[in-house]
């Protein structure tokens, strides 16, 4: 039987449930989009402990955190689950699985992606019920839901709870501040002067890199107009964070591996704004209760962008074509239009963003007008 709700169907409850295992192990953004999906098991499944099979990071960010997940356990590295961290020595992949099936969960929740390597792994776990996504071609779960790639990714993972009987409690990502957070981060940018922007201009993927020297440009005008920037990174991206307080040529404040996870949910807590490419510190950023302006390729501002606009202005690139050999890059998606496919180069996709438009959004959300948010 399946009951109507405000987000679509949502299909009955799992009887005696006491554990349920959800496999997301993959990056920072990826983990903030999935926050909603855990709250909607959470409500519906009160008494059960959650259990996220994640990598070491989410184990450290979640130590003596309140919010949906009672405990980690790190997932090995394997294709298509997850990549190692920097020095980690990989476990045995068969010796957890085996240790998970010891723990006899009830269900287990792949919200991980399409499933060709996510489905055998979660079927390998030994759950009563097994739930989540499914692209063309990946083996099925007891109740699964298509992958389609152009979906809001919290909309996509909201369905997969409703699968197992959870419908929606909210929509919108949020990840609680620890005291120990906002400690971490007075203690390393210490007592503030000046009400705080902080800009992020890294990514994983360098096609969704706005130029260094335009957050140099954006920190410039924020400065002039009285505000103390802060460029936070990690330590793979100290070039591009070095570029920016190269262009700026003002006083700006590199963090560059100073803060933990924590540490920067902290600091974004306590920013009047972030100001970031599509990445996981943006989305961050937005489930402490910072404001926001993010820079987003087109396709990914349909999948990940925050919908609301009372304090976060995600600003498009409408660049489809590869900006090196001039190939159309969205007929990998729509496989039976014309065009060329995927092309090699990692080029910036978001290029064609004007300065103009990131200082004019984050001057409208710094200093709003009477009535605003």
């Amino acid at each position: 039987m399946v009951a109507p709700s405000l987000l679509g169907p949502v299909a009955e409850r799992v009887p005696d449930v006491e554990r349920i295992a959800v496999l997301r192990a993959n990056a920072l953004g990826d983990f903030i989009f999935v926050l909603p999906a855990l709250d909607a098991l959470r409500a519906a499944y009160p008494q059960a402990e959650i259990v996220l099979l994640g990598a070491p990071w989410h184990a450290k960010l979640w130590r003596d955190r309140p919010g949906p997940v009672d405990r980690v356990l790190v997932v090995p590295p394997a294709d298509g689950i997850r990549a190692p961290e920097p020095g980690e020595t990989p476990g045995s992949m068969d010796d957890f699985l085996a240790a998970a099936r010891r723990e006899r969960f009830d269900v287990a929740v792949q919200v991980h992606g399409g499933g060709a390597n996510s489905n055998p792994f979660v079927a390998a776990l030994g759950a009563r019920v097994t739930a989540g996504l499914r692209a063309e071609g990946a083996p099925p779960l007891d109740r699964w839901l298509r992958y389609v790639y152009y979906q809001h990714e919290v909309m996509r993972y909201l369905e997969v709870a409703a699968l197992l009987g959870a419908p929606a409690t909210t929509i919108m990502p949020a990840l609680a501040v620890t005291d120990a957070d906002r400690a971490e981060a007075a203690e390393v940018l210490g007592p503030e002067d000046r009400p705080r922007v902080a800009l992020h201009p890294g990514a994983t993927d360098t096609r969704r890199r706005w130029p260094a020297e335009r957050f140099g440009e954006v920190a410039r005008e924020l400065v002039a107009d009285g505000y103390e920037v802060l460029v936070t990174g990690t330590p793979a991206e100290q070039e591009v964070v070095d570029r920016v307080v190269a262009a700026a040529g003002v006083p700006v404040r590199p963090q560059v591996g100073t803060l933990s996870l924590g540490g920067l949910a902290g600091c974004y807590a306590g920013a009047r704004l972030v100001i970031s490419n599509d990445t996981g510190p943006l989305h961050l950023a937005a489930a402490v209760g910072a404001a926001t302006v993010g820079i987003f390729w087109v396709g990914n501002l349909i999948n990940v962008a925050n919908p609301l606009r009372g304090r976060h202005r995600p600003i498009a690139s409408w660049t489809v074509h590869c900006p090196v050999c001039g190939v159309d890059c969205t007929p990998g998606i729509y496989p039976h239009r014309p065009g060329d496919g995927e092309c090699p180069h990692r080029d910036s996709f978001v290029t064609d963003v004007p300065v103009a438009e990131v200082v004019e959004a984050a001057r409208e959300l710094l200093r709003p007008e009477p009535g605003a948010p």
